[in-house]
């Protein structure tokens, strides 16, 4: 297997740089290549500040051995560099793309889409099933869930779902979405792909980084990469319809839930209000469910979230 410059043999663990056209910043990633089995991809930090799913990449990279691993493990801890560095939280630096919209990116673009072409032609190519870390960003707090794709190949879905209920997640969202997105897209060209949220503000704990490891090696436990513990571990509810709130202005953001509280239909989630403290808009709930992860900076940007929750089965 070779990844950009870095020849990796059975048997060895290799580390490396990805490459990406015309960027300062390439991406690094570890590669742990055991014997003959399938190919597992796992990414963090296409958002740069949600932490928990950095250090948990970071970990698992430096943990894996070959000798555990039954075909191989790609481990990318951080694909946006530029933004980790200069914390730019919701895009990559250079050009201010959310790099989680622009998949599957153009070589001869910008920043986000030249990093997104990279992990597509290098690492998708070489993919049998892909975990993507994700967490709440630096302003979002939110209630551990996974999405996997609905409207895909049969086969990618199911392996897709099956992926998803080895996570420790009370909530699992089927996503309709088949573009822009790094799990998206891979589960459109018939990667398997889920996408784990756990935590957020900004902060990662020790909780929250050996409960996304251990989800990533139940998965790999599924699919007979690791060895150990590889069943379902709880009963899961899965959202078909997501209700997603954006700012209809900029102002201040007042949150009247938490994440992983049910919401009943009318309910107020929150308001914005202007400088003065004049209410400029109230958010209600347009059906029964529960929050899955909203803004909690008092900043709030026009265009940007306030809330999202999923509508229980019979809502949706």
């Amino acid at each position: 297997m070779r990844i950009g410059k870095t020849e990796i043999q059975a048997g060895e663990k290799r580390t490396g740089f990805l490459p990406v056209e015309g960027n300062g910043a390439s991406p690094p990633f570890t590669v742990i290549r055991g014997g003959e089995g399938k190919t597992a991809l796992v990414t963090a930090g296409v958002h740069n500040a949600e932490y928990p799913g950095i250090q948990a990449a970071i970990e698992l990279a430096e943990e894996l051995v070959p000798e555990q691993v039954k075909g191989t493990v790609i481990i990318v801890p951080l694909v946006n560099v530029s933004g980790f560095e200069r914390r730019t939280m919701s895009t990559v630096y250079e050009d201010g793309k959310n790099l989680n919209r622009v998949f599957p990116g153009a070589v001869l673009g910008t920043a986000a889409d030249r990093t997104a072409a990279a992990v597509v032609s290098e690492l998708f190519s070489r993919a049998d099933c892909y975990i993507d870390l994700h967490a709440g960003d630096g302003y979002e707090d939110l209630h551990p869930y996974a999405y996997y794709v609905g409207p895909v190949d049969k086969k990618v879905r199911e392996t897709s779902f099956q992926m998803a209920r080895r996570v420790n997640a009370e909530y699992l969202v089927e996503s309709s979405c088949t573009t822009g997105g790094a799990y998206n897209y891979a589960s459109a060209a018939g990667i398997p792909s889920i996408l784990i949220e756990r935590g957020g503000r900004g902060l990662w704990s020790r909780e929250e980084v050996e409960e996304d490891k251990n989800d990533v090696r139940r998965v790999l436990s599924y699919f007979g990469i690791l060895e150990g513990e590889a069943e379902p571990v709880r009963e899961q509810t899965v959202f078909r319809e997501v209700v997603y709130e954006n700012a209809p202005e900029s102002g201040c953001w007042y949150p009247a839930f938490r994440p992983g509280e049910r919401v009943r239909k009318g309910d107020t989630l929150g308001e914005i209000r202007d400088y003065f403290g004049r209410t400029v808009h109230v958010c209600t709930a347009k059906g029964d469910g529960v929050l899955l992860y909203q803004t909690v900076s008092l900043t709030l940007l026009k265009g940007g979230p306030m809330a999202a929750y999923g509508l229980w089965p019979e809502e949706g």
